[in-house]
């Protein structure tokens, strides 16, 4: 049967859709699985969609979406899993914004419950069910023998602990010198936006697990988050940046595999420049710490926790290392990570 889609969301953007998809009433739950839903309500907040464009689109009760099963873990927004089963007309909830839909196991406090949509079905090609991972990315499973240019890691207590500014400043003010930047988002879930800013910023090729088949990085196991991650890296590689910057969604401590990341052999030696975001002292002080029992050394301080002098005198005395605020001083922050990182910038034309 024939069903005509309002709005596609960003999670499926690789997968060519049209408005109108051939789908399927005979369903698997499985994460990753493209998936049409109408919106049952609207909400006043957490209410809109991002598109596959990357552009926001109120959301509105009725509303045909077409987005993808996933789980998500979020600190600072929903928690859902994908349904054991699932079968039309069956309740579902729109996890995030990128479109990862899946089955809510918690509201917040500040967006309350999260968008109800009834399911309509399975968009299916040559009768098959239409997954993310069908438009990936190559998988890579070892960085050996590659090409890889100066990489820099970007991690965080939590999610929204500044690390997006960190990127777009730092981006941008290396672009400006010349330089070639590759953004890559190794943990998380599906969305866009960071990557869209990057690339708003200067950067001339963007990646992430999206495009190497997974709505989210929660629950994956080790050798399959560093293969994601691998694989990211290896694409990035291919545009022949000058620099590779890498973010790490959510925090060092969850279940998006941020820390299996950090603790590979391979991935760890191709990272010349480790930055930490953290929303102030505490969480600067135990991010160090949990981090070096587990053998992963931090470079550079950022965040809100370096807003003021007060965050900036603490960390530099107590750990030995720079923290540079990326809003207040992102040419000495760029200055830093160039001489961190052994890069110089070619002179200007």
């Amino acid at each position: 049967m024939k069903a005509r889609v309002h709005k596609i969301a960003s999670v499926v953007y690789r997968l060519g859709f049209e408005k109108e998809v051939e789908i399927t009433r005979k369903m698997e739950a499985r994460s990753g699985n493209t998936i049409v839903v109408r919106a049952l309500t609207e909400k006043r907040i957490y209410s809109e969609l991002e598109l596959e464009s990357g552009r926001m689109s109120k959301i509105f009760t009725g509303d045909v979406i077409l987005g993808a099963l996933g789980r998500r873990r979020a600190l600072r927004g929903f928690s859902g899993d994908v349904p054991s089963r699932v079968r039309p007309g069956d309740i579902v909830q729109l996890l995030n914004k990128g479109g990862v839909i899946g089955a809510s196991t918690s509201d917040h406090k500040d967006f309350g419950q999260p968008l109800s949509c009834e399911v309509l079905g399975m968009p299916v090609r040559n009768g098959a069910i239409v997954r993310i991972a069908d438009a990936s990315i190559p998988e890579v499973k070892s960085l050996s023998g590659l090409t890889l240019p100066p990489v820099a890691i970007v991690s965080a207590t939590c999610m929204d602990s500044g690390k997006t500014l960190f990127l777009s400043e730092v981006v941008q003010e290396l672009s400006k010198d010349g330089l070639r930047i590759a953004g890559g988002k190794l943990t998380g879930i599906a969305c866009r936006r960071d990557l869209i800013d990057m690339e708003d910023h200067g950067a001339i090729a963007t990646s992430s697990f999206l495009d190497a088949g997974y709505t989210s990085t929660a629950g994956l196991n080790a050798e399959t988050l560093v293969t994601v991650a691998k694989s990211v890296i290896a694409h990035l590689a291919s545009a022949r940046a000058d620099v590779i910057f890498l973010e790490l969604g959510d925090g060092v401590i969850g279940e998006y595999g941020v820390l299996e990341i950090l603790k590979d052999p391979e991935i760890r030696a191709s990272i010349r420049l480790h930055a930490f975001c953290a929303g102030d002292m505490v969480g600067a002080w135990g991010g160090q710490r949990f981090l070096s029992e587990h053998g992963v050394e931090i470079d550079l301080f950022s965040g809100p926790v370096t807003d003021n002098d007060v965050g900036v005198e603490y960390l530099e005395k107590q750990f030995k290392r720079r923290a540079i605020n990326a809003h207040r001083n992102p040419e000495a922050l760029a200055e830093a990570v160039l001489d961190h990182m052994g890069i110089k910038a070619p002179k200007p034309v």
